[in-house]
C-alpha cells in the first residue's frame, strides 16, 4: 500500500497555497492533469503548476476544510496516477528571459563597445539557434527571419536595436504563452476527473464503492463538499448545489425531491440521495470531456486557411527584404522588414478564438465537436426541426378526463382505476396517465393478471368486469366496442392533435382520457431570434400526423410542415435543401434521427437525444433549453467576425508596417515594437469573449413541469 508523502507549504495566504509535492515529481507528469485533480477538490479557484521552479500554486475559497482536502490530494498523488508530459499543452510562461533581454538592452546603452558586444551575443543567441535549427528541419518559416533581423543589426554593431528586437521578441513570446495557457485553462475547467468513490446504498447499507462500479439505478449519497459523480434525480434530502463547473452559474442552486442533478457539480450544504440516471461514460461530464478533447483535434477551414496564408507571408517577407536591399543595400531596412511577419498573429489568433467559442458553448451547456462544426454554425441560413422533444417537450400531459356515465362511475374513480392497471406499461401515454392520478392522490385500484396487446392497448378485469384500454382501432376494430355516438367528439380531440386513449367496460362504451404533447414556451421567440440572426428557412419535419403537427406548429412562423414522415424521408427533405444551395442544420432527438442528422451540414442533438443522436451530431445540447441555439449560433457568427476581422487587421498593418520598414521610415526598434504590439493586440482580441463575463448571463438549468 502506498502512503500520501506530505507536501511542503513554502508560502501561504488565506486564499492561496504555494506547494512543493513531496511524493511527486512535477517534470515526469502533465502539467494540466495534475491541475484538473487538484481543481475537483470543492473550494479550489485555480491552479498553476511551474514544473521548472518545482512547485504548484493552489488559489482557494479561504475555507480550512478547502486547505486541507488540497493537501491530502497532493500528498496521495504518484506519477503512476497521472500522464506523462505529451508536449501538447502550452508551455510555462516563464518571465526569465523577458528579464534578462531587457535589461540587456539597457546595458548596451551603458557598457563599453567589447561588453556590449558579448552582452549583445548571450542575449540573441537563442533566436540565432531556434532560427538555424528551424532552416535545418523545416524550411524558411517566421524564426529564420527573427534570427536575419536580429543578426544583421548585430552584425552592423548596432548592439542597442539587436538587444531591443530581442526583448521585444521576448515580451511577444511571453504574451502568446500567457494568452496560449489561459485558453488552455479554460477548456482544463471542463474536465475536471470523477470522484475515485462514491457512497452507495446497497441491499439497506451504505458502503463506499469505486466509481467505475456505479450502475444506473444506484442511490447515491452525497454529503456536503462533495463531487456528484453521477446525473440523476434526488430521490430525499436537500442541499445547495454548485453547478459552476458545468452552466457557469455562479449561485448555488437549492435541489430537493425529483430535481434533476448533474454530475461534476459539487453538494456545498445539506444532503442528497439521488437516484443514478446515467453513470460512467454516460454522465454530463464524461460527455463533456470526450467532446472537448475531440474537438480541441478538429481544425476549421478557417484555421487551416489561416496557417497557410501565414506561411505564405514568410516567403512575401523574405522576397520583398531581398529585393528592397538589392535597390539600396541597406541592412537597416533589410532587418526592419525581416521583423515584420504575420504568423503569430494570424496562426494563434484564429487557434485562440476557436478555443474560447468552444469554451463559452460549453459553458453555456452547448458542445460543439471543434472548429468545423462552428464554422458551419456559423453559416447556418436553414435550420430544421424534429417536433417531438424539440419543438415539444417530448413528455404527453393528461388534457381531458371524460367519463360517459359519471354518475356510476366518477372521475377519480374512472382515473384512479385507469392508472392502476396503466402503470404495468413503459408506454408514454401510461406514464402520463399515472403521472397525473399521483399528483391527484389517488389511491390504487386492484384488479387481476394485465394482458398487453402490443401496439394496441392492455385488458384486464377488474372487480366491475372486463376492462379494456386502448387505441380507437384497438376497441372499435379488434374487440368491436361502439363508440361511433361519440365520433365527434373524439375527431375534435384529434384535430387539436390530441392523443386519445379509449376505454371499456364488458364491450360499452366508458369513458376516454385525451393527451397532449406540450409546446415550448421559448419555441415561437427562439425561432423569432433565430431569424434575426439571418436564418432564412425554417422547416418542421415529423413522423407525426398532420392534425397534431399543425397544431403545434400553429404561430412559431415555419416556412414548411412536412408531416408523417419515416427516416429516409427526413435525410431526403434536407439532401434537397441542400441541393438548393442551404447550408442546412437539422435539431433532434431521436434513433429514428440519425439519417438526418448525418445529412446535415450541421447534427443538432437534444439533451435527451438518443445514444445514435448523440453519435451522429456535431452539436450537443446538455440543457433543455431551445433558446441555447440562438446562443450557440450568436457565439459562432462572433468568433467568425473576430477572426475575419482580426485577419484584415493582421495582413492590412503588417503590410502598412513592411512599407514603411521598405522606405526606411521604421528603424528596426520601432519596426519591432509595432509589429509585436499589432500581435498583442489581436490575440487579446480573440480571447475577449473567453467565457470570463458577468456570471448573470450565463444560463441556468430549469425545473421542467412534470404532469
Amino acid at each position: 500500500m502506498t502512503h500520501p508523502v506530505p507536501c511542503r507549504i513554502l508560502h501561504e495566504t488565506p486564499l492561496r497555497l504555494r506547494l512543493r509535492p513531496g511524493g511527486l515529481d512535477l517534470a515526469r507528469v502533465e502539467a494540466g492533469a495534475l491541475a484538473s485533480r487538484i481543481e475537483a477538490v470543492p473550494g479550489v479557484d485555480g491552479v498553476r503548476v511551474n514544473a521548472r521552479a518545482g512547485c504548484v500554486v493552489v488559489e482557494h475559497d479561504g475555507r480550512r476544510g478547502t486547505r486541507e482536502r488540497v493537501l491530502r490530494t497532493l500528498a496521495g498523488l504518484r506519477a503512476a496516477d497521472l500522464p506523462p508530459p505529451d508536449g501538447t499543452e502550452a508551455a510555462e510562461a516563464s518571465p526569465g528571459p523577458l528579464v534578462f533581454t531587457g535589461a540587456a538592452a539597457l546595458a548596451s546603452l551603458l557598457l563599453p563597445p567589447p561588453l556590449r558586444l558579448a552582452l549583445t551575443l548571450a542575449s540573441i543567441a537563442p533566436t540565432l539557434a531556434r532560427g538555424a535549427r528551424v532552416l535545418a528541419r523545416r524550411g524558411v518559416k517566421v524564426e529564420v527571419l527573427d534570427a536575419l533581423s536580429i543578426g544583421l543589426a548585430a552584425a552592423r554593431q548596432d548592439y542597442f536595436t539587436a538587444c531591443a528586437t530581442q526583448f521585444l521578441l521576448e515580451l511577444s513570446e511571453y504574451i502568446e504563452a500567457s494568452t496560449r495557457r489561459r485558453s488552455d485553462a479554460l477548456i482544463r475547467r471542463l474536465l475536471r476527473p470523477n470522484p475515485d468513490t462514491a457512497m452507495v446504498e446497497r441491499d439497506g447499507e451504505v458502503i463506499t464503492l469505486a466509481f467505475a462500479l456505479l450502475v444506473e439505478g444506484d442511490r447515491v449519497h452525497v454529503q456536503a463538499g462533495e463531487m456528484i459523480p453521477v446525473d440523476g434525480r434526488v430521490l430525499a434530502g436537500g442541499a445547495t448545489v454548485n453547478q459552476s463547473s458545468v452552466t457557469g452559474e455562479s449561485l448555488p442552486i437549492p435541489k430537493e425531491a425529483d430535481d434533476p442533478v448533474l454530475s461534476g457539480t459539487v453538494v456545498e450544504e445539506g444532503r442528497l440521495v439521488i437516484l443514478a440516471e446515467r453513470v460512467g461514460e454516460a454522465t454530463t461530464t464524461a460527455r463533456i470531456s470526450r467532446f472537448i478533447q475531440e474537438a480541441l483535434n478538429r481544425r476549421g477551414d478557417i484555421q487551416r486557411v489561416a496557417e497557410d496564408l501565414a506561411d505564405r507571408r514568410v516567403w512575401i517577407s523574405l522576397g520583398s527584404g531581398a529585393l528592397v536591399f538589392a535597390l539600396t543595400r541597406d541592412t537597416r531596412r533589410l532587418a526592419s522588414m525581416f521583423l515584420v511577419d504575420y504568423s503569430c498573429a494570424l496562426k494563434l489568433g484564429a487557434a485562440v478564438a476557436v478555443k474560447s467559442a468552444l469554451y463559452q458553448s460549453a459553458r453555456r451547456g452547448i458542445l460543439l465537436k471543434g472548429g468545423p462544426a462552428l464554422e458551419a454554425l456559423a453559416g447556418i441560413d436553414t435550420v430544421v426541426f424534429d417536433k417531438t422533444g424539440t419543438l415539444t417537450h417530448g413528455r404527453l400531459v393528461v388534457t381531458d378526463v371524460l367519463v360517459f356515465d359519471p354518475e356510476s362511475w366518477p372521475r377519480e374513480r374512472f382515473l384512479a382505476t385507469i392508472a392502476s392497471v396503466a402503470e404495468h406499461s413503459t408506454h408514454p401515454v401510461a406514464a402520463a396517465v399515472v403521472g397525473l392520478a399521483r399528483a391527484e392522490g389517488m389511491h390504487h385500484i386492484g384488479h387481476e393478471e394485465v394482458d398487453f396487446v402490443i401496439g394496441h392497448g392492455l385488458t384486464t378485469r377488474v372487480e366491475a368486469g372486463t376492462l379494456h384500454i386502448g387505441s380507437r382501432h384497438y376497441l372499435v376494430d379488434h374487440e368491436r366496442v361502439a363508440f361511433a355516438q361519440y365520433t365527434p367528439l373524439l375527431d375534435g380531440y384529434e384535430a387539436e392533435g390530441k392523443t386519445v386513449l379509449h376505454v371499456a367496460l364488458d364491450g360499452r362504451p366508458l369513458g376516454v382520457i385525451a393527451l397532449r404533447d406540450r409546446r415550448r414556451a421559448e419555441a415561437a421567440e427562439t425561432l423569432a431570434a433565430l431569424r434575426r440572426l439571418g436564418v432564412r428557412r425554417l422547416v418542421m419535419v415529423t413522423g407525426d400526423r398532420r392534425e397534431s403537427a399543425h397544431h403545434i406548429a400553429d404561430g412559431l412562423g415555419l416556412d414548411e410542415i412536412i408531416c408523417e414522415a419515416d427516416p429516409e424521408q427526413k435525410a431526403a427533405v434536407l439532401q434537397e435543401l441542400k441541393q438548393h444551395g442551404h447550408k442546412v442544420a437539422y435539431v433532434g432527438d431521436g434513433v429514428n434521427d440519425g439519417p438526418a442528422l448525418m445529412t446535415a451540414h450541421l447534427g443538432i442533438a437534444m439533451p435527451r437525444a438518443s445514444d445514435i443522436a448523440r453519435a451522429t451530431a456535431d452539436m450537443v445540447l446538455l440543457e433543455d433549453r431551445l433558446e441555447a441555439l440562438v446562443e450557440a449560433m450568436g457565439v459562432a457568427r462572433a468568433t467568425m467576425a473576430t477572426i475575419r476581422r482580426n485577419f484584415a487587421a493582421a495582413v492590412g498593418v503588417n503590410t502598412a508596417i513592411m512599407g514603411g520598414a521598405s522606405l526606411g521610415v521604421l528603424p528596426p526598434v520601432l519596426s519591432s515594437l509595432l509589429h509585436n504590439g499589432t500581435t498583442i493586440a489581436l490575440l487579446a482580441d480573440a480571447m475577449a469573449g473567453d467565457g470570463q463575463r458577468a456570471p448573470g448571463t450565463l444560463p441556468r438549468i430549469t425545473k421542467e413541469p412534470i404532469a
